[in-house]
């Protein structure tokens, strides 16, 4: 006998969490899944209880006074402060755009500044939540249960968006977030209510990543296309069209010819211990260097022992300094895996690859060492060989290694990708318009 065919709402909520299913997700550190799911069931249940009460509930009773006019609106949907950075010009450009968000998501600075989409009625789906579970179970197996948490968060999205696309028919939805639960699930409403998608790449990409399902994908290069390709068929439309949020930094690129600042950047990836042991080591071997570290806006570990140890070490606030501000402060980058590798050579930062973790999965995740962006040191004594090569002559050409990450370097759109976005943008909603 065959197996029995899940649910649709199991193959649905598959899809809507994928990222959180894969081999990748589940082998991340302890005190990494310690933050997103708890190893303790006990522990994800009161997560799940404190979810139900204060977001579920809450939201019943949380007023919705939105700035904009979403009716008939291009929706700019953000799920941070960063994606929010991502796609503030079009809202900029457009006098149709408005940003929007979730209730209750966290957009860091900017959540004043985005309309909200009410998630009242989510409370009224998670009838479905047992059988999502046993549907789920047969198509992930026991990481169903594991996850049972995340599954608890995704139930209701769906069912809430269509419903308020219905009632607000927005002309397209553009994103730049294609992974997260309520991402995907608003991606999915769209496609059931025939409203236009776009997708605009906001950080560099990885192959555990869902296929491209947009009418309209504007990505930065061919990296990230190489990589989609990798994770299943590419739906609609494909431009490369650079990096929009690097247009107004890239002619204030760093000329110094050699390091005298290094930035550091973290993330909940990295162990602290790691951490603390590399930058004890560099600002004790290099005392005339300025080191400063930037841990990632999501990243709320304590580290009130690293300020007590290292009094000289300066800091960055992500939630309050871009990061193109950040880098342009600084002559050269130290990190593991993430994307400000790649804004960094964008600037000429001399960038260097050093993994504080170990988790192999995550070993030259984003391919920049082995597509030759990045130089990479596997000890601290390499590191400080990188350390000091650069300090002694940082070379002017560096950025011209990012040409297979952004596809306008080099040619007469660099620095315009924000306009050459626009005018594809542009040209899908007049076809949807004229259809």
């Amino acid at each position: 006998m065959s197996a029995p065919t899940a649910s649709p709402l199991a193959q649905r909520l598959r899809d809507v969490l994928q990222l959180r299913f894969t081999d990748l997700f589940a082998a991340l550190p302890a005190s990494v899944l310690a933050g997103i799911s708890p190893a303790s069931p006990w522990r994800r249940l009161g997560r799940v209880l404190g979810y139900a009460g204060l977001r579920l509930v809450g939201n019943v009773f949380q007023p919705l006074r939105n700035p904009g006019e979403l009716r008939g609106a291009v929706w700019l949907y953000v799920v941070s402060a960063n994606n929010y950075e991502a796609l503030r010009f079009i809202q900029e450009a457009r006098p149709d755009a408005v940003l929007v968000a979730g209730q209750g998501k966290n957009i860091g600075r900017y959540g004043g500044a985005v309309n909200r989409l009410s998630l009242r009625r989510k409370i009224l789906y998670y009838w479905q939540y047992p059988a999502a579970l046993r549907g789920l179970r047969q198509l992930v197996g026991s990481r169903a249960l594991r996850f049972f948490d995340l599954v608890f968060y995704a139930i209701g999205y769906y069912e809430v968006y269509r419903r308020a696309l219905r009632h607000y028919r927005p002309r397209a939805v553009v994103f730049a977030n294609d992974h997260n639960d309520d991402s995907r699930s608003l991606l999915l409403a769209c496609r059931a209510e025939g409203v236009p998608t776009a997708y605009v790449q906001h950080a560099s990409v990885s192959t555990n990543f869902p296929p491209l399902g947009f009418d309209l994908s504007l990505l930065e290069g061919q990296d990230a296309l190489d990589k989609y390709r990798q994770c299943g068929p590419v739906a609609g439309r494909v431009e490369l069209v650079g990096m929009p949020k690097a247009d107004a930094f890239l002619s204030r690129r760093n000329t110094n010819p050699r390091v005298q600042r290094v930035a550091v950047a973290c993330n909940i990836h990295d162990p602290l211990p790691a951490l603390t042991e590399a930058l004890v080591f560099l600002t004790a071997q290099f005392p005339n260097l300025t080191f400063t570290l930037r841990p990632h806006p999501s990243d709320t570990r304590d580290f009130s022992a690293l300020r007590q140890l290292l009094p000289g070490l300066q800091w960055s606030d992500a939630r309050q300094e871009q990061v193109f501000d950040f880098l342009l402060a600084h002559d050269a980058l130290i990190a593991a895996d993430t994307s400000t590798h790649l804004e960094a050579t964008l600037l000429n930062v001399a960038s260097m690859y050093y993994r504080f973790g170990t988790n192999a999965l995550t070993n030259d995740y984003y391919g920049y060492v082995r597509h030759g962006l990045v130089a990479r040191a596997d000890s601290l004594p390499e590191l400080a060989a990188l350390v000091q090569q650069y300090a002694a002559c940082k070379p002017a050409t560096l950025y011209q290694r990012a040409a297979y990450y952004n596809a306008t370097l080099g040619t007469e759109l660099e620095g315009h990708s924000q306009q050459f976005c626009l005018a594809k943008l542009a040209a899908m909603l007049d076809n949807s318009r004229a259809e």
